[in-house]
Protein backbone atom coordinates (compact mmCIF):
# COMPACT_ATOMS: atom_id res chain seq x y z
CA UNK A 1 0.00 0.00 0.00
CA UNK A 2 1.55 3.07 -0.99
CA UNK A 3 1.80 6.07 1.62
CA UNK A 4 -2.19 8.17 1.42
CA UNK A 5 -2.81 11.90 1.05
CA UNK A 6 -3.84 13.00 4.20
CA UNK A 7 -7.25 15.19 4.73
CA UNK A 8 -6.73 18.57 6.51
CA UNK A 9 -8.06 21.45 6.61
CA UNK A 10 -5.27 23.19 4.93
CA UNK A 11 -6.38 21.99 2.02
CA UNK A 12 -10.02 22.64 2.51
CA UNK A 13 -10.56 18.91 2.82
CA UNK A 14 -12.71 17.47 5.57
CA UNK A 15 -10.97 15.84 8.66
CA UNK A 16 -14.38 14.39 9.50
CA UNK A 17 -15.74 11.40 8.96
CA UNK A 18 -12.63 9.79 9.96
CA UNK A 19 -12.19 6.65 8.12
CA UNK A 20 -11.54 5.08 11.61
CA UNK A 21 -14.29 6.22 13.93
CA UNK A 22 -17.08 7.31 11.00
CA UNK A 23 -19.95 8.34 13.81
CA UNK A 24 -17.64 10.44 15.90
CA UNK A 25 -17.31 14.19 15.91
CA UNK A 26 -18.88 16.78 13.33
CA UNK A 27 -16.88 18.54 10.47
CA UNK A 28 -19.97 21.54 10.37
CA UNK A 29 -18.18 23.40 13.61
CA UNK A 30 -15.42 24.03 15.88
CA UNK A 31 -15.29 24.11 19.77
CA UNK A 32 -13.14 27.01 21.10
CA UNK A 33 -13.85 26.01 24.73
CA UNK A 34 -15.43 23.67 27.20
CA UNK A 35 -16.84 24.76 30.58
CA UNK A 36 -17.90 21.28 32.48
CA UNK A 37 -19.09 21.30 36.04
CA UNK A 38 -20.23 18.01 37.27
CA UNK A 39 -21.62 16.30 40.28
CA UNK A 40 -20.38 12.87 41.11
CA UNK A 41 -21.85 10.87 43.60
CA UNK A 42 -19.54 7.73 44.44
CA UNK A 43 -22.39 5.50 45.75
CA UNK A 44 -24.57 5.40 43.20
CA UNK A 45 -22.11 6.35 40.13
CA UNK A 46 -24.88 8.81 39.87
CA UNK A 47 -23.26 12.00 37.50
CA UNK A 48 -24.89 15.38 36.53
CA UNK A 49 -23.85 17.38 34.25
CA UNK A 50 -23.29 21.05 33.04
CA UNK A 51 -21.53 21.74 29.90
CA UNK A 52 -21.35 25.15 28.19
CA UNK A 53 -19.95 25.14 24.96
CA UNK A 54 -18.12 27.98 23.06
CA UNK A 55 -17.78 26.83 19.40
CA UNK A 56 -17.46 28.22 15.78
CA UNK A 57 -19.86 27.13 12.72
CA UNK A 58 -17.69 26.02 9.72
CA UNK A 59 -20.30 25.59 7.69
CA UNK A 60 -24.11 27.12 7.27
CA UNK A 61 -25.70 24.98 10.27
CA UNK A 62 -29.48 24.09 11.12
CA UNK A 63 -28.38 21.86 13.69
CA UNK A 64 -25.76 20.99 16.25
CA UNK A 65 -24.53 17.64 17.13
CA UNK A 66 -22.54 16.50 19.65
CA UNK A 67 -21.16 13.14 20.64
CA UNK A 68 -22.92 11.84 24.07
CA UNK A 69 -23.15 8.70 25.14
CA UNK A 70 -25.53 7.07 28.10
CA UNK A 71 -26.72 10.07 29.72
CA UNK A 72 -29.94 12.31 29.61
CA UNK A 73 -30.08 15.29 28.29
CA UNK A 74 -32.84 17.46 30.51
CA UNK A 75 -32.44 20.86 28.65
CA UNK A 76 -30.57 22.43 25.87
CA UNK A 77 -30.17 26.36 25.57
CA UNK A 78 -28.32 27.87 22.33
CA UNK A 79 -27.09 31.53 22.80
CA UNK A 80 -29.16 32.23 26.03
CA UNK A 81 -32.38 30.74 24.08
CA UNK A 82 -34.03 27.61 25.47
CA UNK A 83 -34.15 24.97 22.71
CA UNK A 84 -37.52 22.94 21.92
CA UNK A 85 -35.96 19.95 19.61
CA UNK A 86 -33.61 18.12 20.75
CA UNK A 87 -32.83 14.46 20.81
CA UNK A 88 -30.58 12.04 21.78
CA UNK A 89 -30.00 8.70 19.08
CA UNK A 90 -27.30 6.55 17.98
CA UNK A 91 -25.08 8.01 20.52
CA UNK A 92 -25.59 11.99 19.37
CA UNK A 93 -27.29 14.59 20.69
CA UNK A 94 -29.04 16.19 17.69
CA UNK A 95 -30.16 19.85 18.62
CA UNK A 96 -32.31 21.66 16.05
CA UNK A 97 -31.42 25.12 16.36
CA UNK A 98 -34.24 28.11 16.27
CA UNK A 99 -32.33 29.82 13.44
CA UNK A 100 -29.29 28.99 10.74
CA UNK A 101 -25.85 29.56 11.66
CA UNK A 102 -23.44 31.18 8.73
CA UNK A 103 -20.23 30.16 7.98
CA UNK A 104 -17.69 31.91 10.93
CA UNK A 105 -20.54 32.37 13.36
CA UNK A 106 -19.48 31.72 17.02
CA UNK A 107 -22.29 29.91 19.45
CA UNK A 108 -22.94 29.52 22.70
CA UNK A 109 -24.25 25.70 22.94
CA UNK A 110 -25.25 25.05 26.97
CA UNK A 111 -26.30 21.18 27.79
CA UNK A 112 -27.51 19.76 31.16
CA UNK A 113 -27.39 15.97 31.49
CA UNK A 114 -27.15 13.27 33.93
CA UNK A 115 -27.37 9.34 34.60
CA UNK A 116 -25.24 6.75 35.37
CA UNK A 117 -21.98 7.07 33.25
CA UNK A 118 -20.53 3.51 31.86
CA UNK A 119 -17.71 2.51 30.05
CA UNK A 120 -18.41 2.23 26.27
CA UNK A 121 -18.10 -0.79 24.71
CA UNK A 122 -16.39 -1.44 21.23
CA UNK A 123 -13.38 -2.61 18.77
CA UNK A 124 -10.84 -1.42 21.80
CA UNK A 125 -12.76 -3.08 24.71
CA UNK A 126 -14.02 -0.45 27.30
CA UNK A 127 -13.38 3.15 27.32
CA UNK A 128 -14.85 6.34 28.98
CA UNK A 129 -16.14 6.44 32.72
CA UNK A 130 -15.49 3.63 34.94
CA UNK A 131 -16.09 2.65 38.32
CA UNK A 132 -12.81 1.41 40.76
CA UNK A 133 -12.89 -0.50 43.99
CA UNK A 134 -13.49 3.18 45.34
CA UNK A 135 -13.38 5.90 43.50
CA UNK A 136 -13.57 6.51 39.40
CA UNK A 137 -11.23 6.16 36.51
CA UNK A 138 -11.83 8.28 33.18
CA UNK A 139 -9.92 6.41 30.01
CA UNK A 140 -10.69 8.74 26.97
CA UNK A 141 -8.88 6.90 24.27
CA UNK A 142 -10.46 6.55 21.55
CA UNK A 143 -13.82 7.26 21.68
CA UNK A 144 -13.97 7.41 25.51
CA UNK A 145 -15.15 11.24 26.32
CA UNK A 146 -18.72 11.32 25.44
CA UNK A 147 -19.08 9.08 28.35
CA UNK A 148 -19.29 11.84 30.70
CA UNK A 149 -19.23 15.37 28.47
CA UNK A 150 -21.23 16.58 25.04
CA UNK A 151 -18.68 17.11 22.70
CA UNK A 152 -17.19 17.42 19.21
CA UNK A 153 -14.87 14.21 19.78
CA UNK A 154 -12.24 14.11 17.29
CA UNK A 155 -8.38 14.45 17.70
CA UNK A 156 -8.36 17.47 15.29
CA UNK A 157 -10.52 19.24 17.65
CA UNK A 158 -8.81 20.90 20.42
CA UNK A 159 -9.98 23.15 22.67
CA UNK A 160 -9.23 24.76 26.42
CA UNK A 161 -11.13 23.50 29.10
CA UNK A 162 -12.28 24.80 32.49
CA UNK A 163 -13.46 21.42 34.60
CA UNK A 164 -15.08 21.88 38.14
CA UNK A 165 -15.96 18.95 39.67
CA UNK A 166 -18.12 18.03 43.22
CA UNK A 167 -17.50 14.88 44.68
CA UNK A 168 -17.64 13.19 48.48
CA UNK A 169 -15.74 14.69 50.97
CA UNK A 170 -12.19 12.97 51.28
CA UNK A 171 -11.83 12.08 47.59
CA UNK A 172 -10.06 14.14 45.52
CA UNK A 173 -10.77 14.81 41.76
CA UNK A 174 -7.95 15.41 39.97
CA UNK A 175 -8.52 16.80 36.09
CA UNK A 176 -6.39 18.02 33.42
CA UNK A 177 -4.43 21.44 33.54
CA UNK A 178 -4.23 23.55 36.90
CA UNK A 179 -6.17 23.53 39.83
CA UNK A 180 -7.68 27.29 40.59
CA UNK A 181 -10.03 26.54 43.01
CA UNK A 182 -10.47 23.53 45.93
CA UNK A 183 -13.53 24.59 48.21
CA UNK A 184 -15.20 22.15 51.04
CA UNK A 185 -19.14 22.40 52.12
CA UNK A 186 -20.29 19.61 54.11
CA UNK A 187 -20.31 16.66 52.77
CA UNK A 188 -19.06 17.88 49.58
CA UNK A 189 -15.78 18.89 47.79
CA UNK A 190 -15.32 21.29 44.80
CA UNK A 191 -11.90 20.85 42.26
CA UNK A 192 -11.86 23.24 39.41
CA UNK A 193 -9.19 23.11 37.03
CA UNK A 194 -8.14 25.02 34.10
CA UNK A 195 -6.59 23.90 30.84
CA UNK A 196 -4.99 26.58 28.64
CA UNK A 197 -3.50 24.76 26.18
CA UNK A 198 -5.49 23.25 23.55
CA UNK A 199 -6.51 19.70 24.28
CA UNK A 200 -8.21 16.72 22.24
CA UNK A 201 -11.37 15.70 23.33
CA UNK A 202 -9.56 12.18 24.12
CA UNK A 203 -7.42 13.84 26.03
CA UNK A 204 -9.38 14.91 28.65
CA UNK A 205 -9.79 13.30 32.29
CA UNK A 206 -10.90 13.00 36.07
CA UNK A 207 -9.71 10.55 38.27
CA UNK A 208 -11.75 10.14 41.35
CA UNK A 209 -9.88 8.28 44.74
CA UNK A 210 -8.88 8.97 48.17
CA UNK A 211 -5.37 10.58 47.00
CA UNK A 212 -3.25 12.56 48.79
CA UNK A 213 -1.17 15.40 46.40
CA UNK A 214 2.93 14.68 46.69
CA UNK A 215 5.47 16.18 45.50
CA UNK A 216 7.66 13.15 43.56
CA UNK A 217 10.53 15.62 41.62
CA UNK A 218 11.54 18.75 39.81
CA UNK A 219 13.40 19.05 36.90
CA UNK A 220 15.25 22.21 35.74
CA UNK A 221 16.42 22.41 31.90
CA UNK A 222 17.73 26.16 31.45
CA UNK A 223 15.38 28.47 32.84
CA UNK A 224 12.18 25.85 33.32
CA UNK A 225 11.47 24.28 36.15
CA UNK A 226 8.64 21.25 35.76
CA UNK A 227 7.20 19.92 39.00
CA UNK A 228 6.22 16.55 39.22
CA UNK A 229 3.27 15.52 41.54
CA UNK A 230 1.66 12.03 42.26
CA UNK A 231 -1.90 11.64 43.32
CA UNK A 232 -1.31 8.56 45.39
CA UNK A 233 -3.52 6.71 48.35
CA UNK A 234 -1.31 6.93 51.27
CA UNK A 235 -0.46 3.48 51.85
CA UNK A 236 1.08 4.04 48.05
CA UNK A 237 3.40 6.26 48.64
CA UNK A 238 6.38 4.56 49.90
CA UNK A 239 6.19 2.48 46.23
CA UNK A 240 5.50 5.68 44.07
CA UNK A 241 8.18 7.64 45.20
CA UNK A 242 10.56 4.44 44.54
CA UNK A 243 8.89 3.42 40.94
CA UNK A 244 9.35 7.44 39.37
CA UNK A 245 12.29 7.91 41.26
CA UNK A 246 13.83 8.44 37.54
CA UNK A 247 11.27 10.60 36.50
CA UNK A 248 12.92 14.05 37.10
CA UNK A 249 15.75 12.43 35.10
CA UNK A 250 13.52 10.92 32.13
CA UNK A 251 12.17 14.36 31.81
CA UNK A 252 15.77 16.06 31.60
CA UNK A 253 16.55 13.34 28.72
CA UNK A 254 13.52 14.21 26.76
CA UNK A 255 13.83 17.69 27.18
CA UNK A 256 17.20 17.54 25.40
CA UNK A 257 16.12 14.59 22.40
CA UNK A 258 12.24 16.32 21.60
CA UNK A 259 12.76 20.12 23.06
CA UNK A 260 11.13 21.68 25.96
CA UNK A 261 8.44 19.56 28.27
CA UNK A 262 5.57 21.09 26.65
CA UNK A 263 3.15 22.04 29.76
CA UNK A 264 4.28 23.89 32.88
CA UNK A 265 3.57 20.52 35.25
CA UNK A 266 3.36 16.89 35.13
CA UNK A 267 0.92 14.48 37.29
CA UNK A 268 1.23 11.11 38.04
CA UNK A 269 -2.31 9.16 39.45
CA UNK A 270 -1.80 6.07 41.01
CA UNK A 271 -5.28 4.09 41.37
CA UNK A 272 -5.39 1.59 44.48
CA UNK A 273 -6.48 -0.77 41.92
CA UNK A 274 -4.05 -3.43 39.31
CA UNK A 275 -4.88 -1.98 35.99
CA UNK A 276 -3.99 -3.79 32.82
CA UNK A 277 -2.47 -0.67 30.62
CA UNK A 278 -1.46 3.05 32.12
CA UNK A 279 -3.33 5.88 30.18
CA UNK A 280 -2.02 9.07 29.22
CA UNK A 281 -3.59 12.22 29.45
CA UNK A 282 -2.85 15.74 28.88
CA UNK A 283 -0.39 16.52 31.17
CA UNK A 284 -0.91 13.43 32.89
CA UNK A 285 -0.81 9.76 33.42
CA UNK A 286 -2.40 6.93 35.06
CA UNK A 287 -1.37 4.06 36.55
CA UNK A 288 -2.18 0.90 38.31
CA UNK A 289 -0.32 -0.13 41.62
CA UNK A 290 0.60 -3.39 39.49
CA UNK A 291 3.00 -0.49 37.80
CA UNK A 292 5.28 0.35 40.81
CA UNK A 293 8.19 -1.55 40.11
CA UNK A 294 11.78 -0.43 39.43
CA UNK A 295 11.99 -2.62 36.93
CA UNK A 296 12.17 -2.31 33.01
CA UNK A 297 8.77 -3.15 32.41
CA UNK A 298 7.37 -0.98 34.49
CA UNK A 299 10.47 1.94 34.06
CA UNK A 300 9.66 1.79 30.52
CA UNK A 301 6.06 2.59 30.61
CA UNK A 302 6.70 5.46 32.51
CA UNK A 303 8.84 6.72 30.29
CA UNK A 304 6.46 5.40 27.15
CA UNK A 305 3.33 7.39 29.29
CA UNK A 306 5.61 10.52 29.75
CA UNK A 307 6.68 10.66 26.05
CA UNK A 308 3.11 11.20 25.22
CA UNK A 309 2.96 14.61 26.62
CA UNK A 310 5.26 15.88 23.65
CA UNK A 311 3.96 13.40 21.06
CA UNK A 312 0.09 12.87 21.47
CA UNK A 313 -0.61 15.68 23.55
CA UNK A 314 1.44 18.60 22.23
CA UNK A 315 1.34 17.22 18.92
CA UNK A 316 -1.76 15.45 18.25
CA UNK A 317 -2.77 13.31 14.93
CA UNK A 318 -4.91 15.24 12.72
CA UNK A 319 -6.63 11.44 12.05
CA UNK A 320 -6.85 8.17 13.73
CA UNK A 321 -4.85 6.24 10.93
CA UNK A 322 -1.67 7.90 11.54
CA UNK A 323 -1.57 7.04 15.30
CA UNK A 324 2.08 5.75 14.89
CA UNK A 325 2.93 9.24 14.83
CA UNK A 326 1.90 8.61 18.96
CA UNK A 327 2.83 5.50 19.46
CA UNK A 328 5.31 4.74 17.27
CA UNK A 329 7.44 7.79 18.83
CA UNK A 330 6.42 6.75 22.63
CA UNK A 331 7.74 3.02 21.97
CA UNK A 332 10.77 4.31 20.72
CA UNK A 333 11.47 6.80 23.39
CA UNK A 334 11.57 3.93 25.85
CA UNK A 335 14.25 2.65 24.08
CA UNK A 336 16.20 6.33 24.14
CA UNK A 337 15.39 6.51 27.64
CA UNK A 338 17.15 2.82 28.34
CA UNK A 339 20.09 4.20 26.06
CA UNK A 340 20.34 7.67 28.19
CA UNK A 341 19.46 6.14 31.75
CA UNK A 342 23.24 3.57 30.85
CA UNK A 343 21.07 0.40 30.33
CA UNK A 344 20.54 -1.51 27.23
CA UNK A 345 20.85 0.88 24.14
CA UNK A 346 18.06 1.87 21.51
CA UNK A 347 20.02 -0.40 18.56
CA UNK A 348 19.63 -3.71 20.74
CA UNK A 349 16.53 -2.48 22.07
CA UNK A 350 15.48 -2.00 18.08
CA UNK A 351 17.45 -5.53 17.32
CA UNK A 352 15.54 -7.55 19.85
CA UNK A 353 12.04 -5.71 18.77
CA UNK A 354 12.83 -6.78 15.56
CA UNK A 355 13.36 -10.33 15.78
CA UNK A 356 10.05 -10.21 18.43
CA UNK A 357 8.39 -9.13 14.96
CA UNK A 358 10.32 -11.41 12.90
CA UNK A 359 8.03 -14.33 14.52
CA UNK A 360 4.34 -12.84 13.90
CA UNK A 361 2.09 -12.68 11.10
CA UNK A 362 2.80 -9.29 8.63
CA UNK A 363 -0.14 -8.51 7.54
CA UNK A 364 -0.43 -5.20 8.90
CA UNK A 365 0.46 -1.64 7.42
CA UNK A 366 1.42 0.53 10.22
CA UNK A 367 1.36 3.65 8.93
CA UNK A 368 -3.03 2.46 7.93
CA UNK A 369 -3.04 -0.32 10.52
CA UNK A 370 -7.42 0.08 10.30
CA UNK A 371 -9.36 0.61 13.29
CA UNK A 372 -9.42 -3.57 14.14
CA UNK A 373 -5.57 -3.12 14.74
CA UNK A 374 -5.16 0.42 15.63
CA UNK A 375 -3.53 -0.29 19.01
CA UNK A 376 -1.89 -3.21 18.27
CA UNK A 377 1.59 -4.10 19.63
CA UNK A 378 3.32 -4.32 15.84
CA UNK A 379 2.12 -0.53 15.47
CA UNK A 380 4.07 0.49 18.49
CA UNK A 381 7.39 -1.30 17.85
CA UNK A 382 7.39 -0.92 14.26
CA UNK A 383 6.75 2.94 14.39
CA UNK A 384 9.90 2.70 16.60
CA UNK A 385 11.68 0.83 14.07
CA UNK A 386 10.65 3.82 11.05
CA UNK A 387 12.53 6.18 13.94
CA UNK A 388 14.90 3.82 14.27
CA UNK A 389 15.95 3.55 10.32
CA UNK A 390 15.44 7.34 10.11
CA UNK A 391 18.18 7.52 13.15
CA UNK A 392 20.67 5.75 11.57
CA UNK A 393 20.01 6.98 7.84
CA UNK A 394 20.38 10.77 9.25
CA UNK A 395 22.96 10.81 12.05
CA UNK A 396 22.13 11.79 15.39
CA UNK A 397 22.80 15.53 15.04
CA UNK A 398 20.64 15.63 12.19
CA UNK A 399 17.69 13.48 13.77
CA UNK A 400 17.98 14.68 16.89
CA UNK A 401 17.64 18.27 15.64
CA UNK A 402 15.12 17.21 13.70
CA UNK A 403 12.92 15.74 16.47
CA UNK A 404 13.17 19.12 18.40
CA UNK A 405 12.12 21.65 15.28
CA UNK A 406 9.24 19.26 15.14
CA UNK A 407 7.81 19.73 18.57
CA UNK A 408 8.88 22.68 17.75
CA UNK A 409 6.88 24.10 14.81
CA UNK A 410 4.07 21.89 15.83
CA UNK A 411 3.97 22.90 19.43
CA UNK A 412 0.04 22.27 20.57
CA UNK A 413 -0.92 21.60 16.94
CA UNK A 414 -1.88 18.83 14.89
CA UNK A 415 0.15 16.77 12.68
CA UNK A 416 -0.11 14.37 9.71
CA UNK A 417 2.36 11.64 8.02
CA UNK A 418 2.55 13.75 5.29
CA UNK A 419 3.94 16.72 7.26
CA UNK A 420 6.07 14.67 9.06
CA UNK A 421 7.48 13.32 6.00
CA UNK A 422 8.59 17.27 4.31
CA UNK A 423 9.94 18.10 7.98
CA UNK A 424 12.49 14.96 8.00
CA UNK A 425 13.45 15.88 3.97
CA UNK A 426 13.95 19.49 5.31
CA UNK A 427 16.66 18.35 7.92
CA UNK A 428 18.56 15.56 5.63
CA UNK A 429 21.29 15.86 3.87
CA UNK A 430 21.13 17.04 -0.06
CA UNK A 431 18.99 14.08 -2.06
CA UNK A 432 17.16 12.76 1.49
CA UNK A 433 14.34 10.77 1.00
CA UNK A 434 12.08 9.86 4.55
CA UNK A 435 9.47 8.28 2.73
CA UNK A 436 12.20 6.15 0.77
CA UNK A 437 13.46 5.29 4.45
CA UNK A 438 10.05 4.96 6.24
CA UNK A 439 7.74 3.74 3.34
CA UNK A 440 8.98 -0.03 3.72
CA UNK A 441 8.31 0.48 7.99
CA UNK A 442 4.97 1.56 7.21
CA UNK A 443 3.23 1.23 4.29
CA UNK A 444 3.96 -2.73 3.57
CA UNK A 445 3.33 -5.68 5.53
CA UNK A 446 6.62 -7.38 4.88
CA UNK A 447 8.42 -6.61 7.84
CA UNK A 448 11.57 -4.99 6.62
CA UNK A 449 15.68 -6.68 7.48
CA UNK A 450 17.06 -5.13 10.30
CA UNK A 451 19.99 -3.68 8.22
CA UNK A 452 21.15 -0.69 8.95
Amino acid sequence: MSPKKKATRANNAPLIPDPYLPTAGSNGYSVAHYDIELEASLAGNRLDGHAVITARAEEKLTKVELDLVGLTVVRVNVDGNKVKKFSTKNDKLVIQLPSALSVGEKFVVDVRYGGNPQPRRGKWGEVGWEELTDGVLVAGQPNGAPTWFPCNDHPSQKATYRISVSTDADYRAVANGKLVNHSRKSSREVWTYEVRHPMATYLATIQIGRYNLVDIGRTQVGAKTTVQRAAVAPSLLAATKRAFAKQPDMIAAFSKMFGPYPFTEYQVVIADDVLEIPLEAQGMSIFGRNHLTTGWESQRLIAHELSHQWFGNSLTVSRWDDIWLHEGFACYAEWLWSEASGDVNAHTRARRAWAGLSVLEQDITVGDPGPEDLFDDRVYKRGALALHALRRSMGDQRFFGMMRDWTRRKFHDNVTYRQFVKHVDSHGPRGFSAKAVLKPWLFEEKLPPFQF
